[in-house]
């Protein structure tokens, strides 16, 4: 029996000490703190949205204005306002390379920037469509002349001067084919007519001219060994 009640009153929940107590009551603390914070950030956020909506109303409304530049701001606020703007139907975008000095830009939707507009934002410049219009123009003037260039570096290659008639001394002024059977002997530069070169004899002649020769070799021949055989 009283082995019973031991183990009945060692399994029972003992009193908290003063510690315990001064514990939880600091979780207790801690718990609401965060509670208020939660409601305070969740309160200001909507107080933002209301004052970046009523914003954004305006801008919309003044038909003067083509875009509005922010302040820097926080992640979240540029977050609020980003959707607030996609909301409202307006182009925002984001600036700056700093998070601290991110700026949100909205566009009206008929004033949407151009690709060089938005990235003379990024680079931190201020834009000017005057300055860029000219810049265009210029552009578009060297891409005209690159392209002339290119077209008349294509055309065929005329020589500045006649070969012929730099040339007459040596060809004549007949055509290469005339020339050939016209050129006269040149002893400056060795030239022979091809007509000096053709054999005009007839087959009889010549035959007749090498049997001469044979003929003179040989007697030369035999007069040589006449001589050699005396010595």
């Amino acid at each position: 029996m009283a082995d019973l009640l031991g183990s009945i009153l060692s399994s029972m929940e003992k009193p908290p000490t003063v510690g315990d107590q001064e514990s939880r009551r600091k979780a207790r603390e801690q718990a609401a703190r965060l509670k208020k914070m939660q409601e305070d950030e969740k309160k200001k956020k909507a107080e933002f949205r209301k004052r970046m909506e009523k914003e954004v109303s305006d801008f919309i409304q003044d038909s003067a204005l083509q875009k509005k530049k922010y302040a820097p701001m926080g992640k979240i606020e540029r977050s609020i306002l980003h959707d607030v703007a996609e909301v409202a139907g307006l182009t925002s975008f984001s600036f700056g390379e700093d998070e601290e000095s991110r700026y949100v830009m909205l566009f009206k939707k008929e004033f949407a920037p151009s690709d060089e507009e938005l990235e003379a934002y990024r680079k931190g410049e201020e834009w000017d469509p005057q300055k860029a219009e000219e810049k265009r123009k210029l552009k578009e003037l060297a891409a005209l002349e690159e392209e002339s260039a290119s077209r008349t570096d294509k055309r065929p290659v005329s020589p500045s001067s006649n070969y012929r008639d730099k040339y007459s001394h040596l060809i004549g002024t007949s055509a290469a084919k005339d020339a050939a059977h016209t050129l006269q002997a040149n002893r400056a530069y060795g030239c022979v007519p091809v007509a000096n070169k053709r054999d005009t004899r007839s087959i009889e002649e010549a035959m007749n001219e090498i049997r001469a020769k044979k003929r003179l070799k040989k007697d030369d021949d035999s007069g040589a060994g006449s001589s050699n055989a005396s010595l």
